[in-house]
Parts: structure tokens; sequence; C-alpha cells
């Protein structure tokens, strides 16, 4: 758990930072920030949207491989849908707000990028969740921390989320912070349960991970972009799926 520790002071810190800078950086300033991280993040999902032609994946799958990804991705997607796992996320950041604001009912003032403080908090604890929480950092640094105590790989992953963190809340505000939140529950939990996880998950299932979680991360980025409003939170399901169905191809 020390590892899922840390990345959680890094977000907080990293959010806190980003807030006290906000208001001092001009609309066009943090407009840009946010684009160079949505930029950064389409080619990070990029790399691991890769390990869909990779040889774990493809080594035990075949050309079955690419099926494997796009049909968990859709499936997921239906069942993320009917769930409504992005309105779920949504209201949780919402509740939040309404415990944490002094203002929760009311909407404020706009702001420049056409969000009133409300729909601000809740899109920076939305996005911020998914780009700390999506990927697979997560899975395998917490499992490598709860296996072994080694948490190098959350050492790393809680530099790149703290500077995530700081770009997000100096242009989403505090929000950003209670990301922080989702994280600890997900990673904790892998990492606690990550003695039985040992002799179930392998290199393929690893691999199928991280390619779906690369095309959410894509997602992502190109909700940061503004391209479209990708509901990523619902496509989360996919995450689950592939390595199961990886497991049953094996």
């Amino acid at each position: 758990m020390t590892g899922t520790v840390l990345n959680v002071g890094a977000i907080v810190l990293g959010a806190t930072i980003g807030v006290a800078l906000g208001g001092r950086l001009p609309a066009a300033v943090r407009t840009t920030v946010t684009d160079v991280l949505g930029l950064f993040v389409v080619v990070l999902g990029v790399d691991g949207a890769l390990a869909t032609f990779g040889a774990d994946l493809q080594g035990a799958l075949g050309r079955v491989a690419v099926l494997v990804v796009l049909g968990s991705l859709l499936l997921g997607g239906l069942l993320g849908e009917a769930v409504d796992l992005e309105g779920l996320l949504a209201r949780l950041g919402g509740w939040l707000r309404r415990r944490t604001t002094r203002d929760p009912d009311g909407a404020g003032p706009v702001a420049t990028d056409g969000l009133d403080p409300r729909q601000r908090f809740v899109e920076g604890f939305v996005v911020t969740s998914l780009v700390v929480c999506v990927g697979p950092l997560a899975v395998l640094g917490a499992i490598q921390d709860g296996l072994t105590g080694d948490y190098q790989l959350l050492a790393v992953k809680s530099l790149l989320d703290g500077f995530a963190a700081l770009a997000f809340a100096s242009a989403l505000g505090i929000g950003v912070a209670f990301a922080a939140l989702p994280l600890l529950v997900l990673q904790g939990a892998i990492a606690l349960s990550a003695r039985s996880l040992e002799s179930v998950v392998t290199e393929p299932m690893l691999a199928a991970i991280t390619a779906v979680g690369g095309f959410l991360v894509i997602g992502i980025g190109l909700r940061l972009l503004e391209v479209r409003q990708v509901r990523v939170a619902n496509l989360l399901p996919g995450l689950l799926l592939a390595p199961a169905v990886v497991a049953l191809w094996a």
C-alpha cells in the first residue's frame, strides 16, 4: 500500500499547487496547458493501444487479438451505458462538491471556458479520476506493490500523476484533488488482493488490459481537447472483459 499512499499524496499536492497557480494564470494559458496535456494523453493512449498488435497478445490469440480488444470495448461500452457509470461518477463528483464547497447548489458565475464552478468541479474530478485510474501502471504497479512491497512503478506513476493533477487543477480547480479517492479504492484493493491474483494474471492478460486501457486513454485525450465528449467511464467494463476473454481463450 506504500506506493498507493504515495500516489494519493502526489495527486493532492499537485492539485493544491495547481489551484494556487490557477488564479494567477490567464485563461489562454490555462487553455494551452489543458491542450498540451490532452495531446500528451492521446499519445500515451496510442502507445498503450498498440499492445493490441504486440507479441504477448498476438502470441496468445493470433489475429483474433484485434477482435477481442474491439469486442471488449463494444460489449464493455454497452454494459457501462446500461449501468451509466459516467453518470454515477459525475453524481459522485457533484456530491463531493456539495459537501466541500460553500456554494453547493448555486452555479455561480460562468468562467471564460464556458464552465460554471459546479461543472468545473465535476469535470475536474471525472477527467482526473479516469486519467489516474485507467492504465497499466495503476494495475501493474499495485500488483507489484502488493506482492513484493516494491513500489518503484507507483513512484514513477506518482510523479506523472502529480504533474497531471497540477496541470488539470490550474484549469479545472479543486475537484481534481478528489480524484485521489477512487484511486485509493482501486489501487488499494488491487494491492491488498495481489497475493490471490499472482497465480491468475498472465502476461497476455496484462497486455489485454494495456491495449483496452490505451483506447480509453485516447478517449480521455479527445475529451480534454474538446474534440468529442467520449463517455470513457462507460467503457471501463472493457478492462475486465478483455483479460477474462484471454484467460478463457488460453
